[in-house]
């Protein structure tokens, strides 16, 4: 019964019943049953990206403990196991500060070798284990760890970082699918009778279920690439496949080898990494709500159209005597128009024409407060189908809400009928109360793309052998604003990437690429504002959405929108054209704030140092 289970036998022992009782030797010979015991534990399940690569693993692993105490030829040792010379002596040095005693990872062919010459070398002795490898040093926040094997990691975290700890953890995928990739250990209880024949249970059976293997959506080769362009800064790049909510890329930077947090020995990366200052094991798109600025109009823009404040032909001057706009622009005679030029006060306007009075209703003088209760509400119902104040459900062991305030915010903060527009003015712009995660701006994008719905964004696109992701992460979510009204979104968000739009150094009409998308300029009290930006390639029929956030880079169309159009063209082209290369080493170690206070030309990165001010579109 037990042939072909794909496990590791931990033991299986037979005993004699014991109901057996010594007879006289003249008594009949009664037959005598063993009960036996058989456990079989899984092997767990590897994980494997979109192309099948292997990333991580449970396999052998091979450990030389060496002796405390001198002795040990060197030359010989290294000799041995082919190492360069010195190679011992630097590895040492390095293991001192990490560990006692001192450990020395090896390789199955070193562990070989070391085996086959035991006799030469009594003194060593290597320790064979089980532990989970990975193949990849990229995606840390994906693949995270078992909480099992972390004990080592979450100790030191609670001594370090107390109150920040429970914003530190995050398992990953590893913790999010344990029971499925951990399997269920079989435990039989054969009942042996005479001739060795099975002669039923003599306990309840624990079936054994093999750890199943998960394979990701996620791009490696494109993973790798956003992390090294985002490089030491901080920030995230949440990047989708809109019609299945796949993730193909998932950057929170900066970020940190995944094996630093099981690894042994490695104790000292993982007190550097938890007392930085720029907390590198913060899950960033999941748990960083920011407001989203600019990129926020695209929201209240098809909430005004579903709402009957606004049609795309509407056009408001760009007053700005109501709000500044640091856009230099002509008036916006349409909405194409204002999300090319993301023009502050005709959005401003936008959402005064849903939230306010109409001036010639009957009832705006003796009910205004009630009519702006009654609008903001029915403005923020439509708002929430987004899906921005809640947890959107993705497949990692922590998420945040966004953030979404309500009339009894404004209520409570002013009191009720002592609140207007101009108190809440700020939402028309993504900024104010409102907050929301890279997930939440990526999914915002996917929502657009596909004219009304999405997926819930997940990292697994397949469970063992099922070729599908978890029921939940098939359903599609509908938002309450009709598909024509995110259509009439789309010439703005193209003709924002054109000459004169706030996103035009992310064009890619070069290479036959049309990509939809806005900027963003998140402001920021305590230093320089961040930058972001949301779109997606090609125009028509998206296959990529991609969200950057970059804090303290200034203008989003600066740097946020440069590094998305480098995801989409090497997702969709598999290379980056020749004169946006330059792009890739400025965003990498340019300074995009200092930049933004400049005018580089279109579609062409800036030398480093920067140079000397030339013209350019205006920043957004």
């Amino acid at each position: 019964m037990l042939l072909g289970l794909a496990g590791l036998l931990l033991g299986a022992g037979c005993r004699p019943d014991s109901s057996a009782r010594p007879e006289p030797a003249d008594a009949p010979v009664e037959e005598v049953y063993e009960h036996c015991r058989e456990t079989f534990n899984p092997i767990r399940g590897r994980i494997f990206d979109r192309h099948d690569s292997l990333l991580a693993y449970t396999g052998w692993q091979y450990r030389l403990e060496l002796p405390r105490r001198g002795g040990l030829d060197s030359v010989r040792f290294n000799r041995l196991l082919g190492w360069p010379k010195g190679a011992l002596q630097a590895r040492v040095a390095d293991l001192r500060h990490r560990q006692l005693p001192l450990q020395l990872e090896l390789t199955a062919a070193e562990a070989d070798s070391l085996r086959q010459h035991q006799r030469e070398w009594p003194q060593l002795s290597v320790r064979t284990f089980r532990a989970r490898s990975y193949t990849v040093n990229v995606a840390a926040p994906v693949l995270g760890y078992s909480y099992d094997v972390a004990g080592p990691f979450l100790d030191q975290a609670k001594r370090l970082v107390r109150g920040r700890f429970y914003r530190m953890r995050n398992g990953g995928l590893e913790s999010y699918y344990n029971t499925l990739l951990t399997g269920r250990r079989g435990i039989y209880h054969p009942l042996i009778g005479p001739g060795n024949r099975r002669q039923g249970s003599w306990d309840t059976d624990t079936a054994y279920i093999a750890g199943q293997d998960l394979h990701l959506s996620l791009d490696t080769q494109l993973q790798a690439y956003a992390e090294r362009l985002l490089g030491e800064r901080r920030g995230y790049v949440v990047a989708l496949e809109p019609a299945t909510g796949e993730i193909l890329c998932y950057v929170s930077a900066p970020t940190y080898d995944p094996a630093v947090l099981t690894a042994a020995g490695r104790g000292r990366e993982r007190r550097e990494l938890l007392l930085h200052p720029d907390m590198p094991l913060l899950n960033r798109p999941a748990l960083l709500a920011n407001p989203p600025g600019s990129v926020f109009k695209l929201v209240n823009s098809a909430v005004a159209l579903q709402l009957g404040a606004i049609t795309p032909e509407t056009g408001f001057r760009c007053d700005q005597s109501l709000i500044n706009c640091v856009h230099d622009h002509p008036r916006a005679r349409s909405l194409s128009q204002a999300l090319k030029y993301s023009c502050n006060p005709y959005f401003y306007q936008v959402m005064r024409t849903a939230i306010e009075p109409r001036r010639d209703s009957a009832k705006a003088e003796s009910d205004s407060c009630g009519i702006r209760q009654r609008n903001l509400t029915q403005w923020l119902r439509h708002v929430r189908s987004f899906g921005l104040d809640t947890l959107l459900g993705i497949d990692l062991p922590q998420e945040r809400p966004g953030y979404i305030p309500q009339v009894k915010l404004y209520d409570r903060r002013h009191g009720a009928c002592c609140w207007s527009y101009k108190t809440i003015y700020s939402l028309s712009l993504g900024q104010g109360e409102i907050n929301l995660t890279g997930l939440q701006m990526a999914n915002v994008l996917a929502i657009i793309a596909n004219r009304g719905w999405y997926v819930r964004p997940h990292l697994v696109r397949s469970v063992g052998k099922s070729g599908q992701p978890l029921p939940k992460y098939q359903e599609r979510r509908r938002t309450l604003v009709d598909s024509m009204h995110f259509a009439a979104l789309i010439p703005g968000m193209e003709a924002a990437m054109r000459r004169g739009g706030t996103a035009e150094l992310a064009n890619l009409d070069d290479v036959g690429i049309s990509v939809a998308g806005k900027t963003g300029t998140v402001q920021n009290d305590e230093g320089d504002d961040h930058a972001t930006f949301a779109g997606f390639a090609p125009a028509t029929a998206p296959r990529i959405v991609v969200a950057v956030y970059i804090e303290n880079a200034g203008f989003g169309g600066l740097s946020a929108a440069p590094l998305a159009a480098l995801l989409m063209e090497k997702y969709l082209r598999g290379s980056i054209a020749p004169k946006r290369r330059r792009w890739e080493r400025w965003l990498r170690c340019g300074n995009l704030v200092e930049q933004g206070q400049h005018k580089p030309k279109p579609a062409a990165a800036p030398e480093l140092p920067p140079p000397a001010p030339p013209v350019t579109p205006a920043p957004e």
